[in-house]
């Protein structure tokens, strides 16, 4: 029994449920959102900047199909399943906020600020998608919509990462050892 207790607890304190003072909490956030700013529409980073440095045909090409791969992809899922996603989405995240600011579980206080940002980016994609789509943008004018997205999603992660370390360092004060202020 004394082995089972000392495994329980030495993975509770890897796996810490107090997300705002546990480092694979950051970890998780800053992977997020570089994931974020580096997938846009499903199309690589690298793969926009090689098309806007080298302007050769293929680099074009590969950029316009991938982009347009994406774009059909996402264009689809929310045409046919999109008041579903949304419906079940936005249930979910107010469960996690009644759960997180109302009930203060500090849990679904950090999942609420990992993914409400995100469901504002998945939002924006879908209408970046559609105007893609809509304009039947190529070559620069693809370019130039896939980074103004790009700059979009990074706008929000910076301000969900900063109001995330914000609301956390004030967690951690109120709730940790200097305790209700």
């Amino acid at each position: 029994m004394g082995l089972n207790l000392d495994w329980y607890t030495s993975v509770f304190e890897v796996i810490d449920m107090r997300s705002f003072s546990n480092l694979w909490y950051w970890i998780g956030l800053a992977v997020l959102w570089s994931t974020v700013s580096h997938w846009i529409l499903g199309v690589p980073l690298d793969m926009i900047m090689r098309a806007r440095r080298k302007k050769t045909q293929e680099a074009f090409n590969d950029l316009h199909d991938m982009t347009r791969v994406n774009v059909n992809r996402i264009l689809y899922i929310v045409d046919t399943s999109g008041i579903w996603l949304a419906l079940f989405g936005s249930a979910l995240i107010t469960v996690l906020f009644l759960g997180g600011f109302v009930y203060d579980v500090e849990f679904a206080q950090a999942v609420v600020l990992m993914l409400f940002p995100v469901c504002i980016v998945a939002m924006l994609s879908v209408r970046a998608s559609r105007a893609i789509k809509r304009d039947g943008l190529n070559g620069d004018d693809l370019i130039k919509k896939l980074l103004r997205h790009r700059m979009a999603g990074q706008g929000i992660g910076v301000l969900a990462i900063f109001t995330t370390a914000m609301f956390g360092m004030y967690k951690n004060l109120y709730t940790g050892p200097f305790g209700g202020f």
